[in-house]
């Protein structure tokens, strides 16, 4: 028999309600047989969209929440007043050892501000960080970029545990035994940036050399670099990392629509689509982000994936089969288990004595 595992589904966070959040669920249970689901928010609505749907009702078992927390609440007022919410329940799941992990569309900043209180952070961790896959033209299709928004803020330790944490991921997703590791900054140039990522770099240097770690680090890389097949692994903090997606999402958005507008201006356009349409496929499918929607939080006590918040069924279907491959592998575990290795003064006082010799 294959093992289970369970997700705890928030089921009414997200932009577009409910529906395309229990459709994605149906569509994950027909890829993966081993998927069993807790399903928090309104019980009533949530019955409804289960019924004529046997397959997740088998699987699934309901557990009422009657909040729910708004898409533009602030985190401090839904800590204060959401511990009746689905998301709530949905972390909280987790945390009893109900479920080997969350997933939730909705608010960010709630679900940062609740994982943080609900889950805590993994022993040694300075903040946790959003990891996101990011398409690029390596072998296996995308890097791993992070932070993208779980906090804006991000010191020289924090960039460091970062590069440890990203590389796990990118050893367990994509099978990196050695994941090539940039940090994002204005320029390539050991002259550019500021202080703390010259800081990072320095003790980035000293960690790459470290056989127990497992990671190259490259140096400094720049925007385009993210999506080349430079780097497994980009570096950033939260402000720039979340501008970054969202401008990088916009783009593929207007590539979309700029296609369609070029392919529709005339009929001898339209004609030329006929002949063009393989490949304009493989092109919408290698820049769809509903093929690579979730963000996985690192460094929790916890597995926990961010959808998209305007996800649709295939989108939210690809964050469960995330959710899936992180709490059957124990990602927070691994982890928690390369972060360990790391002694932070110890570094520092390698890092410091580097750059004094020259």
């Amino acid at each position: 028999m294959t093992a289970e595992t369970v997700i705890s589904v928030d089921v009414m966070g997200g932009d577009l309600g409910p529906k395309p959040l229990v459709a994605g669920l149906v569509r994950a249970c027909r890829e993966d047989e081993s998927l069993r689901f807790i399903l928090h928010g309104d019980k009533s609505v949530i019955e409804k969209l289960l019924l004529r749907r046997r397959q997740l009702i088998d699987r699934s078992e309901i557990q009422h929440a009657p909040d729910v927390v708004p898409m533009d609440e602030k985190p401090s007022r839904a800590l204060r007043s959401g511990k009746e919410s689905s998301l709530w329940k949905s972390l909280q799941s987790v945390a009893n050892g109900d479920a080997k992990a969350a997933i939730s569309a909705g608010n960010t900043g709630a679900i940062v501000a609740m994982a943080m209180l609900i889950l805590r952070r993994a022993p040694g961790v300075h903040r946790p960080a959003i990891a996101v896959h990011w398409p690029a033209e390596n072998a296996h299709g995308y890097n791993v970029a992070l932070d993208m928004g779980a906090d804006i803020r991000a010191d020289a330790d924090s960039l460091l545990q970062y590069a440890v944490m990203g590389g796990e991921y990118s050893r367990l997703v994509f099978g990196n035994e050695s994941p090539r590791v940039g940090l994002l900054n204005v320029g390539s140039e050991d002259t550019k940036g500021r202080p703390e990522l010259h800081e990072a770099k320095a003790l980035l240097d000293v960690a790459a050399e470290r056989d127990d770690l497992s990671l190259s680090f490259v140096g400094f890389v720049e925007g385009p670099d993210i999506l080349s097949d430079k780097v497994d692994v980009i570096v950033t903090d939260g402000f720039t990392g979340n501008i970054a997606m969202k401008a990088s999402e916009g783009t593929a958005a207007f590539i979309r629509r700029a296609l369609k507008d070029a392919f529709s201006h005339s009929i001898l356009s339209s004609l030329g689509s006929l002949f063009a349409v393989t490949s304009l496929r493989r092109l919408k499918r290698r820049i769809d982000p509903r093929r690579v929607n979730g963000g996985v939080f690192l460094g929790l006590n916890g597995a926990v994936v961010k959808s998209h918040g305007s996800a649709d069924a295939v989108g939210f279907s690809s964050a469960v089969h995330l959710a899936a491959k992180m709490a059957s592998n124990d990602l927070p575990g691994l982890v928690t288990a390369q972060l360990s290795k790391l002694d932070m003064a110890h570094l520092s006082d390698h890092a410091r004595a580097a750059g004094a010799g020259r």
